[in-house]
């Protein structure tokens, strides 16, 4: 009897498990199911229901291939992450879900983000009724990895969207090289980090090359790179071994330079975005000790959009692989400092010359001239 009914609970088990395994996987929505929809290009919804409303047009279509390459997609995050009051898919339904879906929340994933973002100055222009939501520079299913994005990249992408920064700014000296090389949120995001970060530009074909192009040409993988350019070991590249790795690449035939510009951190404080306490004091930048500078890095940007960064000395900015990127009293290209001194010194060495040819001459250029003045007056004689 207790065998029949030992036998009895573990059927009533074994069925119970069976049942909700496959009702759980049964209900389980993929990304598919939804692009089974949501990929058509003229997918979209009106409303009537309102004057307000009334003939507005919401675009429902998501570009697949966008969409795959995204943070949000390569992270494994699912529609439903986002969208998490859909439940389950009803086909015979004319829209298989809630036709009124509630606003997706950002900051149940991103509270540091949201966080930082309520004490900016972006907070305060929703507060005067603009509207400001993530998706305003973000876009919510195409948020793609900026660690490798240049800075031209960045600010298109953002900052350009509503702001035009060379009609303001006019305080600033080289405003164009200052907007062209340092990312916006560098001064107006003050409290997060930043870094210079060096891109490999190939000069023949102006082109930059990815991390994938540089290993292509070096023969080797991202786990080489560090241990075959740091030849010192010390975990951070300095002047002589960018010249060694130059020199490899020139033994290619291909002909680099460095393509350095200041850039934010990918960390939350980046959405702290001030006007006010914006950094605007030319000694923070222009002086020997700035920590802009501190932070230098090589940057590898891989397919997926992710980055390997490797150390860099900061005096490779003052060296001539560096384009472009020079601030006066912050950054010194001592290259360019050698020729101005030999300049100097072949001016100096000139005067000194001259000056010791004028004295051992004296004797020489008196014996002329009293040779000459004996001439003169052997002549006035004869006549």
């Amino acid at each position: 009897m207790n065998i029949n009914r030992f036998f009895l609970i573990k059927t009533i088990c074994f069925i119970c498990i069976f049942y909700f395994s496959f009702n759980s996987t049964s209900y389980a929505i993929d990304n598919a199911d939804c692009l089974t929809c949501h990929a058509d290009e003229e997918l979209y919804r009106t409303s009537e229901k309102s004057v307000n409303e009334s003939h507005m047009r919401e675009i429902l279509y998501v570009d697949e291939v966008k969409f795959n390459n995204s943070v949000h997609n390569i992270n494994g995050v699912t529609c439903v992450d986002c969208h998490a009051d859909i439940a389950s898919l009803d086909y015979n339904e004319n829209v298989p879900h809630a036709k009124k879906l509630q606003p997706v929340l950002c900051t149940t994933c991103h509270a540091e983000e949201g966080d930082a973002f309520m004490h900016g100055v972006h907070m305060k222009a929703r507060r005067k009724g603009i509207t400001m939501s993530c998706s305003a520079c973000h876009d919510y299913h195409y948020v793609t990895l900026l660690a490798g994005e240049s800075v031209a990249e960045r600010e298109n992408g953002f900052c350009l969207r509503c702001h035009k920064p060379f009609q303001s700014h006019d305080w600033l000296p080289q405003k164009k090289a200052h907007l062209a090389f340092i990312e916006c949120t560098v001064c107006h995001a003050p409290d997060a980090g930043h870094h210079v970060h060096l891109k490999f530009y190939d000069l023949v074909t102006n082109t930059f090359l990815s991390g994938n192009d540089v290993l292509k040409i070096l023969g080797i993988g991202y786990d080489d790179f560090m241990p075959q350019v740091d030849q010192n070991k010390d975990g951070i590249i300095n002047n002589d071994e960018i010249e060694t790795l130059f020199l490899r690449l020139r033994q290619k035939n291909v002909h680099i330079i460095f393509h350095a510009e200041l850039v934010e951190e990918m960390q939350p404080l980046v959405h702290h975005v001030v006007k006010e306490g914006a950094t605007n004091d030319c000694q923070e930048c222009h002086s020997p000790d700035s920590p802009y500078f501190k932070a230098v890095t090589i940057v590898l940007t891989k397919e997926d959009g992710t980055v390997d960064h490797y150390p860099v000395e900061r005096a490779v900015l003052q060296g001539y692989h560096t384009s472009h990127f020079s601030a006066l009293g912050g950054t010194r290209v001592r290259f360019l400092d050698k020729i101005g001194l030999a300049m100097i010194l072949g001016g100096i060495l000139v005067v000194l010359a001259h000056l010791s040819v004028r004295i051992v001459t004296i004797p020489a250029r008196r014996h002329t001239k009293e040779g000459h003045k004996k001439t003169t007056t052997g002549n006035k004689e004869i006549s």
